[in-house]
């Protein structure tokens, strides 16, 4: 429900603020957000990107205007990537930035995403309750003077940063199909493709935030099938996709099969070693257990963390740590600001693939030697309880126990984790298992405990 400023508290989540346009983000409270954003980390200036969402325009303006009446000067760099707004932050040192997206959601919705210093996140607990709070009681201070407007192209710097990972001349002239799901990698990809000797077979690349073809989410099988068609039928090496603001990244194989989060990372880390040995690289717990065993095995250190950008970011600071992949098709970088960018990822391991004269397929069977469930969601109000019955079960059974994310139970031959959703009554269970019939058979009982 809307405070009597207009602003819903609800829209504001973990990690970024979300709601459907414009019952429950509008112009006057992204204008709110612009004005508490501004006030809560009294910077200038501000750094504004936008995706292709058809309300996007209207919420950015309004933002915009939010910071400069606060007194904050706004670098407004229009359509942009998520990606590209963490490196417009970092690479020009401006203090602050935000995002008007909703990334993977269906096209009603739209959100913003923050970002201080050296693109480091803001969370709920790192400032984003604060300009909640501040958003919806409109106690603003009024600015000696109000701020001014510059607008910033950085695309083309961008695609030459992230090219920079790679050695360019290395790449094999490889057909590669990219679906951009109509979101801002249909912007992005094809200045990239100028530095490539690569072929680009182009899918949905025109931007259009009604999302006419498919919901522009990777993570989804049925948002790949035209990609995973293709790939095999036109003799592509590889197939791309991304989602709406292109910031994750999903990988399909030569003959069309979609790869998980965690075996991308496992390539990843695997490129990144043979130049960084003894490298530390992070994985997320609910990655196959062959990525801790890929990294240990190629000279590399592999540390284990929580589900979230805003964990994994930080510990890969304290750790400095040069990598960090998620199940989800995240992938961070030290010298990315620590920030996220499928771009990077995806151009990491088409050196790789360049570099080792084997298909992607065959690079994945060297690492992939298990099974996994995928992500299974159930709907209930006792998560505690659930969790407690499991843990309870299994430790009986003799399982090691930890309680990282969820809680986590592990044989030698299999383990699961459970944890709960942030958002919603939902219980979120993976399970990996040496053979396929064991992971079928431990996730329907873990099911049945959750689901009783």
């Amino acid at each position: 429900m809307a405070s009597p400023s207009g602003v819903n508290p609800r829209i504001f989540g973990a990690y970024d603020v979300r709601g459907v346009y414009p019952a429950d983000l509008d112009e006057n409270t992204a204008y709110r957000i612009g004005r508490a954003f501004a006030q809560y980390l009294a910077v200038s200036p501000i750094a504004v990107g936008r995706d292709m969402r058809l309300s996007s325009p209207a919420l950015a303006q309004a933002f915009i205007r939010g910071v400069t009446e606060q007194g904050a000067d706004a670098i407004d760099l229009g359509l942009t990537t998520t990606d590209e707004l963490y490196f417009a932050v970092g690479k020009y040192g401006y203090p602050a930035g935000a995002m008007i997206t909703a990334s993977h959601n269906p096209k009603q919705y739209n959100g913003i995403k923050m970002c201080r210093e050296n693109a480091v996140s803001i969370s709920s607990e790192t400032g984003g309750f604060a300009i909640r709070d501040l958003a919806v009681s409109g106690q603003f201070t009024e600015p000696a003077r109000k701020g001014d407007v510059t607008r910033r192209d950085v695309s083309d710097a961008y695609v030459e940063h992230c090219l920079s990972f790679i050695d360019v001349a290395s790449v094999k002239p490889f057909r590669i199909a990219v679906d951009a799901g109509n979101g801002m990698a249909g912007m992005l990809i094809p200045r990239v493709f100028e530095k490539l000797p690569c072929e680009l077979i182009p899918l949905y690349f025109e931007l259009d935030g009604s999302f006419p073809n498919h919901p522009a989410s990777p993570i989804e099988p049925e948002n790949t099938e035209e990609l995973r068609r293709i790939v095999p039928e036109r003799g592509c090496e590889m197939g791309v996709a991304f989602d709406g603001d292109a910031d994750r990244m999903f990988l399909v194989d030569e003959h069309g099969r979609l790869l998980g989060g965690d075996m991308v990372t496992a390539l990843v880390a695997r490129s990144l070693l043979r130049t960084q040995r003894g490298a530390t690289i992070l994985y997320n717990l609910i990655c196959s257990r062959s990525v801790p065993e890929v990294i240990e095995r190629d000279g590399g250190r592999a540390v284990r963390t929580r589900v979230g950008h805003s964990f994994i970011k930080a510990r890969m600071r304290e750790e400095n740590a040069v990598f960090g992949g998620e199940h989800s098709g995240h992938f961070y970088f030290r010298d990315n600001w620590y920030a996220d960018s499928g771009l990077i990822a995806f151009l990491i391991v088409l050196e790789l693939v360049s570099l080792s004269g084997k298909t992607v397929s065959e690079l994945v069977a060297e690492v992939d030697t298990r099974f996994r469930s995928g992500e299974v969601n159930s709907d209930t109000h006792d998560q505690k309880g659930r969790m407690e019955a499991i843990e309870r079960i299994y430790a009986a059974q003799g399982a090691a126990i930890d309680h990282l994310d969820g809680v986590t139970i592990a044989f030698p031959t299999w383990w699961a984790n459970v944890r709960p959703s942030n958002t919603e009554p939902l219980l979120r269970l993976n399970v990996e298992a040496d053979t396929q019939d064991e992971m079928e058979r431990r996730r329907d009982e873990l099911l049945a405990v959750i689901r009783q």
